[in-house]
């Protein structure tokens, strides 16, 4: 059996070395890619596991399905690490650690629980599109407003408006302590992201191991995605109804925009806005138009921001889904007409018993909705419309359309 001159013998093993470990070479030396996502509680995310499965039912989803499971169990990201801040109330805790499922919201801030959010999709279609270590550092919390959780500081502290003022006198309220509590919130939550996004950009290391800080960093881009909480607030926007009517919340985006630009020391990061999409496309024969008219003011400074893009969301509404969530709507109404004793109800007049009541609320659910149709919500919808049903399927896309958009500019 021939023999290798000794030269020879080490290019072999250094070549087989490299086709083993090539990859994660060629990441070495490569910058740490830094995703920012910050938001309400869609941001959080609230799908369950159990409606992964559902992604693959789609043949138009089905990449994206494949992308997320192996075999059908949820992937662990290889190059992808997270550091999410989120909480309730003053509670607040923060977990890290590789990508994978348990980052969406949580009743527990320091432990990984049952729910995504879109960064699962997101920080895996960004792996495949980029053979370094990527970071995202997310910072979410429900129930938060623009006007006045993440208030931009150059928008200065929250002022009660003139409907408001004469709301709280009429009904004998302390307009001078309401006004000044709603000064001191104003920003709270802008401030806490600032100083979680801020305190993992000071040892990147402590998140990610690998860190190689002759590499150093990039902030890639900063996702928006927040919104139900202005949507709702008449109070702020008394003109909601109208066009315009959300204005101020175009001018209070643009300043968020700029102000964490200048935050960061990033005059020109790549920033995306999440338009709200819970409900699915605008209806133009609603009577009520605040939605459309909510959406447009979002996305509006993408139209007149260099480096701002606008990701419509209600593309990636559910319609079958949704369709039987209206008929579980029915059903609950019914329940709560037959416990109200509404007389105007057939069989709501108060004569039926509680045994009687549970009776006719099965059969009037059975004849609503089929076990074909239990069985899909059972495995593709796990909350209420406002948190996109709680599906998977939805929240996934939406956060591959947030990477392919900063990817693609």
């Amino acid at each position: 059996m021939p023999t290798l001159h000794p030269l020879k013998t080490a290019l072999l093993f250094a070549a087989l070395l490299l086709a083993f470990v090539g990859y994660d070479a060629q990441a070495a030396d490569k910058p740490l890619k830094v995703y920012i996502l910050v938001g309400q509680s869609n941001m959080q995310g609230h799908a369950r596991l159990n409606t992964i499965d559902y992604i693959g039912d789609d043949p138009m989803t089905k990449p994206l399905y494949d992308l997320l499971t192996d075999d059908g169990t949820p992937v662990t990201a290889e190059r992808v690490w997270i550091s999410d801040i989120t909480g309730i109330g003053d509670n607040n805790g923060v977990t890290t650690g590789k990508l994978t499922t348990g980052y969406g919201a949580r009743r527990t801030p320091t432990q990984t629980a049952d729910k995504i959010g879109p960064e699962y999709a997101f920080g895996l279609t960004m792996q495949e599109a980029y053979d370094g270590p990527i970071l995202i550092i997310k910072a979410a919390w429900g129930g938060k407003s623009l006007h006045i959780d993440y208030r931009p500081p150059s928008a200065g502290p929250y002022t009660l408006n003139e409907g408001e003022v004469e709301k709280f006198t009429k009904q004998g309220k302390d307009v001078k302590q309401i006004a000044a509590d709603k000064a001191q919130a104003s920003g709270h939550y802008y401030r806490l992201m600032m100083d979680h996004v801020k305190s993992v950009l000071a040892d990147p290391g402590k998140v990610v191991p690998s860190y190689d800080k002759d590499a150093g960093y990039e902030i890639g881009g900063f996702v928006w995605f927040q919104g139900f909480n202005d949507l709702v607030f008449g109070d702020v926007y008394p003109n909601r109804a109208e066009p315009g009517g959300y204005d101020d919340y175009s001018k209070w985006m643009a300043m968020f925009i700029k102000d964490v630009r200048k935050d960061l020391d990033q005059p020109k990061m790549p920033f995306v806005i999440g338009v709200l999409g819970v409900g699915g496309p605008d209806d133009p024969d609603a009577k009520n138009q605040s939605k459309k008219h909510f959406r447009e003011a979002m996305a509006l400074p993408a139209k007149h921001m260099d480096g701002v893009f606008a990701v419509d969301t209600a593309l990636y509404w559910d319609q079958t889904l949704d369709a039987i969530d209206k008929k579980r709507g029915k059903v609950k109404q019914m329940r709560h007409l037959l416990k109200t004793k509404n007389k105007s109800t057939p069989n709501a007049d108060g004569s039926m018993s509680a045994e009687d009541q549970k009776a006719y609320l099965e059969k009037y659910q059975a004849e609503l909705i089929s076990p074909e149709e239990q069985a899909l919500w059972d495995r593709g919808a796990s909350n209420q419309g406002y948190h996109y049903l709680g599906s998977a399927k939805t929240l996934s896309q939406i956060g591959e359309a947030f990477a392919k958009v900063l990817l693609n500019n």
